[in-house]
Parts: C-alpha cells; sequence; structure tokens
C-alpha cells in the first residue's frame, strides 16, 4: 500500500502543477487585460498570452487543444503568430488577418483561397434576375388595372 502511495502523490503533484502553470499563464494574460495596457507596450509573449487565453474563452479545454493541434501544434511559429493575431485583433482592436502559412494548414477554410468571385458575379446575376422579376410584376399588376379600367366603363 505505501509503495503505491508517494507514485500516486507524486503523479497528484505532477498533474496540479500542469494545472497551475497553465493557469498561471492565463493569470498574467488577465492581469494585462485588467490593467489595460496600450498594445504598442506590449511584447510578442504577452500578446502570445493574451491571444492563448481570449482562444481557451472561445473555445475551452479540449476544443482550445483540437484548435492549437490544427494550428501547428504547441511550440510552432503558426501557433504563436495565431494567438498573437487574436489578441491584436481582440485586445487592440486591429484588423489583422490569418497569415497565408496559417491557412494552408486549415483545408476546412479552403487552404487560404477566397471564393468572392465567384460570389459576387453570382450576386450580379441574382440581382439582376430579381429586378427582373420585379419589373414584370409591376407592369403586370398596371396590365391588370387598367384592363378592369375598361371593363368596369363597358
Amino acid at each position: 500500500m505505501k509503495k503505491l502511495f508517494f507514485p500516486a502523490i507524486l503523479a497528484f503533484l505532477l498533474a496540479l502543477s500542469f494545472v497551475s502553470a497553465h493557469e498561471r499563464d492565463f493569470t498574467e494574460a488577465k492581469m494585462l487585460i485588467d490593467s489595460k495596457v496600450s498594445c504598442n507596450q506590449l511584447t510578442d509573449e504577452q500578446l502570445e498570452a493574451l491571444g492563448d487565453y481570449y482562444m481557451e474563452q472561445i473555445h475551452p479545454g479540449e476544443q482550445h487543444e483540437m484548435m492549437d493541434e490544427m494550428m501547428g501544434g504547441e511550440g510552432s511559429e503558426t501557433l504563436k503568430q495565431a494567438h498573437i493575431n487574436m489578441a491584436r485583433r481582440i485586445y487592440c482592436g486591429e484588423n489583422v488577418s490569418m497569415s497565408e502559412m496559417m491557412m494552408q494548414n486549415m483545408p476546412m477554410m479552403n487552404g487560404g483561397r477566397t471564393t468572392t468571385d465567384s460570389t459576387n458575379i453570382l450576386n450580379t446575376f441574382y440581382l439582376i434576375i430579381l429586378i427582373g422579376v420585379i419589373i414584370l410584376v409591376y407592369l403586370g399588376i398596371i396590365k391588370l388595372w387598367k384592363d378592369m379600367k375598361k371593363g368596369g366603363k363597358k
């Protein structure tokens, strides 16, 4: 029994240290947010901590870990840049886009390619058809109105 007790305590303390280390990072991010430090005074490491905190708020727990893996995994440059960009977008209010490198790692986002060209063509075509139908309905109502007036005078 005593042989199992020591490894169990050691494993528990080790797990607790990982959790508290992760929480400490979020504590730093919370303190930065509460202090309302200007963005130009923040380092990349602080921005990364803020972005990691915001990502945890948006995608808590396991979802956050999955998102980290999709963006290159813990310690990768793309994940670091994603966290920095997220902090700049949310905390600083900047309009920062994802880099091409990050987009290539995210096939669900069409690999960085946009479809706005085809969407604009379809929207224009739809608008032309809609205007044509409205004009036809309007002309039909005018014709019916005139026919009703002629029918009433006979």
